[in-house]
């Protein structure tokens, strides 16, 4: 019981960790500080934070231009976070990324991929890779509902299938491809649907819920480190913010807006907490507290940080 409640508490102030992040990169976008663009994860933090709870430090995800949340759940610093969307040198990239491209293969983490579905085959290959060298190791790849659509989806999950591969499919369902709603896309009511014909064991969560998600994810963990193949994982979420920049969400139904709003997936942490009475108030307010400082000091860190050199763009490269 004490390490489940130290993996409660751990997962609450990684999510925790990616709001005050965001809040934070995303004033400082506001305010001209920032260069490039920022794709906010609010609404999300509870998937990450419940996937990557299940992971060890040698198991890999793949990411989307989404990255930040799955970043910081799998124990990329803060400190090189900041520094890579601000393009200094000791970011997770080297400050070649930017915010879409947040990774490090040292945490476990590939650098994201921003072009939609592209993380889906490489954590298929990832894990064929675990199979081949005999390593007890799962990947997950992370991605939105409009990657469903991409041939690359599809063909991942018949490989992953017919080679029984330790992967696991995290579909982050927030309703929308940038602006398109889920409706407009696909027929069938939920994207798992889709998933019996490549006969691969599939669930629905509620993606707002972090202990709903970690309990479905570790079940998945331990049947993909057992032998005993891929996982799809439905989570049913929503960004509480636009797709991207100044996206003010005009297209989305405002009614539904609405509902959503009150899923705050970081509040349903509080409460739970409460409710099993893991952490109070007082509690709530350290974990804040410290929360900001280390963001405090990731922006020093980043502030006093260089900036690539020109001759930079041609270091680190595959020849």
């Amino acid at each position: 019981m004490e390490t489940d409640r130290k993996i409660l508490i751990e997962m609450y102030r990684k999510m925790v960790e990616i709001r005050q992040f965001e809040d934070t990169v995303y004033f400082m976008f506001l305010e001209g500080k920032l260069p490039g663009t920022v794709h906010l994860y609010q609404g999300q933090e509870a998937i990450a934070a419940g996937i990557c709870a299940n992971l060890k430090k040698e198991d890999v995800i793949t990411s989307t231009h989404r990255a930040d949340g799955h970043a910081l759940a799998k124990g990329v610093s803060i400190k090189s976070c900041m520094a890579e969307f601000f393009g200094r040198i000791t970011g997770c990239c080297k400050g070649k990324g930017g915010s879409m491209h947040l990774g490090d293969i040292s945490a476990g983490m590939v650098p994201a991929i921003a072009i939609v579905g592209g993380g889906i085959p490489v954590a298929t290959g990832c894990a064929l890779a675990f199979t081949f060298q005999k390593k007890n190791n799962v990947a997950v790849s992370f991605f939105g509902d409009g990657a469903t659509n991409e041939g690359v989806w599809h063909e991942s999950l018949n490989m992953a299938s017919i080679w029984n591969l330790p992967v696991i499919y995290v579909c982050e369902n927030n309703l929308y491809g940038a602006s398109t709603h889920i409706t407009k896309i696909m027929k069938v009511k939920n994207v798992i649907d889709r998933i019996c014909s490549y006969g691969i064991s599939a669930e629905i969560v509620d993606g707002n819920d972090f202990i709903e998600v970690y309990t479905v994810a570790k079940k998945a963990v331990e049947r993909a480190k057992k032998g005993e193949g891929p996982t799809f994982i439905e989570c049913k979420t929503y960004r509480r913010t636009g797709h991207s920049r100044g996206d003010s969400n005009a297209y989305r139904d405002k009614e539904e807006e609405k509902l959503w709003m009150t899923k705050d997936p970081v509040l349903i942490a509080q409460n739970k907490l409460k409710e099993m009475k893991i952490l109070g108030d007082d509690d709530f307010k350290k974990i804040d507290e410290e929360v900001k400082k280390k963001i405090e000091e990731a922006i020093e860190f980043t502030e006093n940080s260089p900036f690539p050199e020109p001759e930079d763009t041609l270091r680190d490269l595959w020849v």
